[in-house]
């Protein structure tokens, strides 16, 4: 939860619910080899480093945000929309059940890969790719772990890393750079092969991790892409969210975006006299926020994940003059800042007139 998104959340009355669910994770640590710290980042209150002051699991979070909808708020589970007929002044949502819906609005929120974005937005979408492979799983926890998010980062451009929880397991994810997205077809066995392969040397809790996603049942892979559309609506349908502007964890803040794109949205339709004058509010709003995101430093891959040993001890060098003496809060915000509007959050009206 950081910059705008925990203004949201203070808007909507969750702030004190979201603190009783944080992971309690008490900064970052990056390790080396041995697991001995190169360089700590601790949370602190006001500065949003890697670590964020609030911290949350998003399955914690959307149960939250669920269970205080109104009872007006209708749910269908199991399907999705097959198609958005817009001949009519009001749109007509079919569904995969092969019912159908008149709405005022179709609002996409699938994420990165959304299919029913792909379906209605034939053009001018661009998914770019970072040939960045990531996976994340929970392993058990051991006495060894604590309440640290540590990094490891070793040669041919892997890293490691392993995270508290507030459910006494451990998160846990691995990355690694690759030209191809080997993972997302394969099977759960064939995915352990190749991350066996990929990390068989590279050293700290990287066995423990590989033997801890083989026996998960929740490993989740991904192949890190940026969405970038040249407008997120059309007609009576908008995308929100990963699905209109995903930053990757790259970019950082996706989940702040998210909540500070669900806002701007809601805030614009109840204010702009037309949806199609709020939907160009919410992007005017919106856009110079994600672009600001969406610009990742040159080399930025590559310099997180250095394929050689001296490239990793260069790494290693800088993170420890980054966590030491009167710069460790200035470059704590620097890894860990969200490109935040400089202007207030847009009025909201919570009942229309």
């Amino acid at each position: 939860m950081r910059g705008s998104a925990r203004e949201v959340v203070d808007l909507m009355g969750l702030t004190d619910q979201v603190r009783e669910q944080t992971t309690t994770e008490a900064g970052t640590r990056f390790v080396n080899d041995d697991g001995a710290a190169i360089g700590e980042f601790p949370a602190e209150e006001g500065v949003d480093g890697p670590t964020a002051e609030l911290e949350i699991l998003r399955g914690d979070l959307a149960r939250i945000i669920r269970d205080a909808l109104p009872a007006t708020v209708s749910m269908q589970f199991g399907v999705s929309v097959d198609t958005v007929d817009q001949t009519t002044n009001q749109p007509t949502a079919t569904l995969t059940d092969g019912s159908s819906h008149t709405v005022d609005l179709v609002v996409i929120a699938e994420g990165v890969r959304s299919r029913t974005r792909e379906a209605l937005f034939p053009s001018g979408v661009e998914l770019n790719p970072l040939e960045l492979a990531m996976v994340y799983g929970t392993i058990t926890r051991t006495d060894g772990d604590d309440r640290w998010w540590n990094w490891f980062t070793t040669n041919k451009q892997r890293q490691v890393t392993l995270r508290p929880d507030n459910r006494g397991t451990t998160r846990a994810t691995m990355a690694y750079v690759s030209a191809e997205d080997r993972l997302s077809d394969a099977t759960p066995e064939e995915q352990i092969a190749i991350l066996r392969d990929v990390f068989t040397d590279a050293g700290w809790q990287s066995e423990r991790v590989l033997d801890g996603f083989a026996a998960s049942d929740d490993i989740y892979v991904d192949y890190l892409t940026q969405v970038k559309m040249n407008t997120w609506s059309r007609g009576h349908v908008v995308a929100t969210g990963d699905a209109a502007w995903c930053v990757t964890p790259l970019g950082g803040g996706g989940c702040s975006l998210a909540i500070t794109g669900g806002y701007v949205l809601a805030a614009s339709l109840s204010t702009e006299p037309s949806t199609e004058e709020a939907l160009q509010a919410y992007e005017a709003w919106m856009r110079p926020l994600i672009d600001d995101c969406q610009k990742l430093p040159p080399g930025g891959v590559r310099l997180a994940y250095p394929k050689t040993t001296a490239g990793v001890k260069a790494l290693r060098a800088g993170m420890r003059a980054a966590s030491s003496g009167p710069v460790r809060k200035i470059a704590a915000k620097a890894m860990g800042d969200v490109a935040d509007a400089e202007r207030p959050l847009p009025d909201i009206r919570t009942a229309r007139p």
